[in-house]
Formats: C-alpha cells, structure tokens, sequence
C-alpha cells in the first residue's frame, strides 16, 4: 500500500471520503515526519502541533456531518510570510523573531476555511529577498534531493517541505520566481497565479507590484483543487481582481491536441545548461506527440527583464520596509541614545545584508536626481517586456521553456556573487513584470538534481496552464519521483 506521505492530495482526499483514514491520522504522520526528519533539511521554522491536531479533530467532526469540502481535513504548511493569527510570522528575518500575528492573512483564512489543516511556518530567504534560501535568519534550507545543494528560493522551505513529503502541499510566494524555481529545483509542481488573481492581504510586502501568492504541491490536478480555494476578489486588496473563479479541477482532461505551444528563442542560448536544454527538448516531445504544435516566438526586450526588475522591486522594498524602524513591532536594538540611534541601530542589526542591499539600491533608484534615470525607466522598459507577451500570445496558447537555467547550486556557491545568484531568476522574472500565470512542473534530472519546465499563460488563463500540465503528467512520471532518504 502506498504510503500516506507519497499520496498526492487528490489521493488523500479520496481516502478520506472513503473512510480510509482520518485527518487526525494524517495529521500525525506528517507531523511526526518533519519531527524525524526536519532537523536535517531546516524547511520549517514553527511547527504547530497543538492547534494542527484541534483542526484536524475539527475536520472529522465535519467529515461526520457531511459538511466537508475536497480539502476538508487535508494538511498545509504556510510559507513564513503570511500573517497566521496567534502564530509567529518572522519572514525569516531577525526584525520580525518576536512577531505573533493579530490576524490572519486571505490566503491562511480561505484554506482555513476550506477545512485545510496548518502544520505549520516555513522558511524562507529574508524577507523574500534570495534565489536559494540562503539569507534566512534561521539558516539555510537544505534541498533534500542533495543537502549539499540549495533548495532555490525564496519558498525554498515550502518547496522542499513537499519535496521531502513532510506536507502534501504548501504556499509559497513568487515576486521574481520564488514559486516556480524552487519548484523546478526541489522536483515539484509550483504556480504563480496572475497577479490580482488571489488575495496580497495579510502577505508581507517585498515589491507590491510585482508579489503574488500561489501554492505547491506534487501535482498539477493538486495545485488546481488548492487554487480553487485561494483564488478569488478580496475587498481589502486594492490590487485583487473583482471576476469570477472557475473550478480548475474541470478543465484538467480536455484535450490539448492543437494547441500551439511558443518557444522563445531568448530563453535557449547563452546561460543555458546544455543538460537542463535537453531536457526541455524532451519535454516538448512529449507535447508534440500529444498532438500540440510547436512555434518558434521572440520575446526581444526579455533580456532586460533582470535590469528592470531589481531596480523596480528595489526600489518598491525600499518604500515597504521603512516601516521596520523599531517603533511599532518587530526587532528594536537595546539602550539607544535617542530616536535617530535607535531607528539606525534597529535597521542595522535586523536586517540581514542581503536586505540591506536591496533596500539601498531602491533607495538610490528613487532619490532625486536618479529617479528618471532609474525607475522611471525601469517601468517603461516593463511596458515593452509586457508588449512582447501580448504579441507572443496572438500567435500562441502559451509559451514554454526552462524554470531555471541549471539544477540545484552547491550551498554557499553564490553568496559571495550577487549576480551570478540574481541570474539564477532569468527565465522568471519577466512573467512578474508582465503580471501573467507562469506554472513550473517536473521534467526530468540533470546529475541526479531535479530540473523543471515553465508553461506560461495569458493573464487569468490559469486554466489551460493546469491542462497542458495534468495531461503532461499523464504521460510522465518526473512528478512520481521521492528523493530516496523521503520514501
């Protein structure tokens, strides 16, 4: 029999409406499986057993009265950057090591309501900022694939949580990639839903034009039950789209015979594994057998898309955390001299350099003189790299390629390099400036490291990005593979 921990979350909602087993039950088992085996990846930073167990307790009682939705009594682990009521939110920062949440934020609230289970905080790169979770206060996250390598970043603790089988799912959030490369890094499936798509309250900020939440999970038809759940018209996020919410589940057998699939040109040359391209090549493939046709695209302006994002999510960090001044919540240093030695003080021992390093870029980019010659043309350059998506999409149904250009790096590979690190996001970023749905699934191994496939969409076509995938994993089983010290 398979075991509980390998059972995608579709397979553990059937045994539970079959009777099978109980949430408490499953509850229990990944529970005493991060308490086993976490210590060896770091992927969690607080386990919430007590108030896991009520839940779980709770889920049965509905289960009983049939009151139970498709993930009623199913356990998630909660990337550290949503706010959780009761629940320390640290956003893997020092500043924040004594932050409790007075609330919770939309997206904890919707699973919450769902009847989903919390296992759970996980870790994180400082405050979103990282490609490998390297720059959290508590340490770095080992990829359980290898400890050795990183797990990417910044979700890196919700992706390797599922990639260990310590929680069938996970959320995570994606400014630049965060979603997408550590889901190609760590061997699962990962989604950035279009921007507006689902709720940012209660989501610390990084850059707020570009930060979006979305879920991990093993497979596509799993992300789809979990996006029906959290997607949805928020009336406390300025940014959240007022339209309706289709069922994705629905969607996931049509057939994909006829669709064309764009290939961008830019994102097969220079910088690019020869491993991980030939894995990609298989992949499509796969999708030309299934009938799919394949059609050479260009995305012309997409080369600039690393120049343009950390001048824009600089200078947007910059803006959102000069709230953490040591006033109001969060980390204050001890004994200062006055108001000016205490703002200084508590900026400087909390945050870690690699936020000091963004935070002095934006800061740079938005002052007087510069602004002009930085942000302002940083956004009109992010008109053009969103006109090229447009164009791409006349001829297309959606685009696909690499998540990332290599498989895991060794740990501490790139932390002396900041550049090397930020080219790890080449082929994702331009999605988020673009506000569209980019979907990162498994697609093979390059040196017995996983490596994935991006699909990316028009905006608000999450759909079809959920079928090409589902009916990709139909035919492969990249998404089946456990890391052997996890089975």
């Amino acid at each position: 029999m398979t075991s509980i921990h390998t059972m995608t979350l579709k397979e553990l909602a059937d045994n539970l409406a079959n009777k099978t087993f109980s949430s408490v039950e499953i509850t229990k088992h990944f529970l005493e499986r991060i308490k086993k085996l976490d210590k060896t990846y770091n992927s969690f930073i607080t386990l919430t057993e007590d108030q896991a167990l009520m839940q779980a307790k709770l889920a049965d009682e509905k289960r009983q009265k049939g009151q139970a939705t498709p993930l009623t009594g199913l356990p998630i682990a909660h990337k550290d950057i949503f706010c959780t009521k009761g629940v320390k939110t640290s956003c893997g920062s020092k500043m924040l090591d004594n932050f409790i949440a007075p609330y919770n934020s939309t997206m904890v609230s919707q699973v919450e309501e769902a009847g989903m289970v919390m296992l759970g905080k996980t870790n994180m790169d400082e405050f979103a900022m990282g490609s490998s979770n390297e720059t959290s206060f508590y340490g770095p996250v080992k990829n359980p694939w290898n400890i050795e390598t990183v797990p990417g970043g910044s979700s890196g603790g919700s992706a390797a949580a599922v990639a260990a089988r310590l929680a069938p799912c996970s959320t995570g959030t994606d400014t630049g990639g965060s979603i997408r490369q550590p889901a190609a890094l760590c061997g699962i499936t990962g989604l950035k839903p279009t921007y507006g798509r689902v709720s940012r309250y209660g989501m610390i900020a990084f850059a707020s034009s570009l930060d979006q939440g979305g879920p991990f999970a093993q497979t596509a038809q799993d992300v789809a039950m979990l996006l029906n759940a959290m997607a949805g018209f928020d009336t406390r996020d300025s940014t959240c789209v007022d339209m309706p919410v289709p069922d994705y589940t629905t969607s996931l057998h049509d057939k994909i015979q006829g669709k064309t699939i764009g290939l961008p040109k830019e994102y097969f040359g220079q910088g690019l594994d020869k491993a991980v391209e030939q894995k990609v090549l298989d992949a499509i493939g796969v999708f030309e057998k299934l009938g799919c046709k394949i059609k050479e695209v260009s995305l012309p302006s997409s080369p600039l898309s690393i120049s343009v994002y950390y001048v824009v999510a600089s200078a947007e960090c910059s803006s959102n955390l000069s709230r953490y001044d040591g006033v109001r919540f969060g980390y204050r240093c001890k004994d200062p001299l006055n108001l000016e030695d205490m703002y200084k003080r508590s900026r400087a021992e909390g945050f870690g350099d690699e936020v000091k390093r963004r935070i002095m870029v934006g800061t740079y980019a938005l002052s007087t003189g510069y602004y002009d010659a930085y942000y302002l043309k940083a956004q009109k350059v992010r008109k053009l790299i969103s006109n090229d998506f447009k164009q791409a999409f006349e001829q297309v149904d959606f685009l696909l390629g690499p998540t990332a250009p290599t498989p895991a790096f060794k740990i501490g590979e790139k932390m002396n390099d900041p550049v090397s690190m930020y080219l790890s996001d080449i082929y994702t970023i331009a999605t988020n400036l673009a506000g569209l749905p980019g979907l990162s699934i498994p697609a093979g191994f390059v040196n017995d490291l996983p490596i994935g496939i991006q699909l990316t969409g028009k905006h608000f076509d999450e759909s079809t990005l959920l079928n090409a995938a589902h009916i990709y994993q139909q035919e492969t089983d990249w998404h089946k593979k456990v890391p052997v010290s996890c089975s």
